[in-house]
């Protein structure tokens, strides 16, 4: 790879853990004001609707820079969905040991940010053009 590819990869790559840690932030915040009202798992899966609309945005414009397509959206929603049951299933798993539900809630986060990051660059936003910085 020349220089300037690495140096790219790596700019993309700050820009995904700051969008990736503000949307741990939006979910867990999400997560903590609804399970004041309602059980765990479906707090759980409020709040974390509400954080991949974020992280769309987020992923879409300042991340991968490619824009807003329904095609990325609906994409990126199942692609979402998906790491949904292993979010739900942690936390589930988490809290029957008894874990402490927001230490599990970010526990759980931090393995899905990883997995959403290699999912969206190999599937998602695959086609985004290189763009000087």
């Amino acid at each position: 790879m020349n220089k300037y590819v690495l140096n790219q990869t790596f700019h993309e790559t700050i820009r995904y853990l700051i969008c990736g840690a503000t949307t741990v932030a939006v979910n867990v915040v999400a997560y903590h004001l609804l399970s004041c009202w309602m059980e765990p798992l479906t707090a759980n899966t409020i709040a974390f609707f509400i954080a991949v609309l974020y992280a769309y945005f987020g992923n879409s414009l300042f991340v991968f820079r490619t824009g807003y397509t329904w095609k990325n959206f609906s994409e990126f929603m199942a692609m979402r969905i998906g790491t949904l049951f292993i979010d739900n299933g942690g936390m589930y798993l988490m809290l029957n040991w008894n874990w402490n539900d927001l230490a599990a809630k970010c526990i759980v986060n931090f393995i899905i940010i990883a997995l959403n990051y290699i999912l969206s660059k190999l599937l998602i936003f695959k086609n985004k053009k290189v763009e000087s910085e």
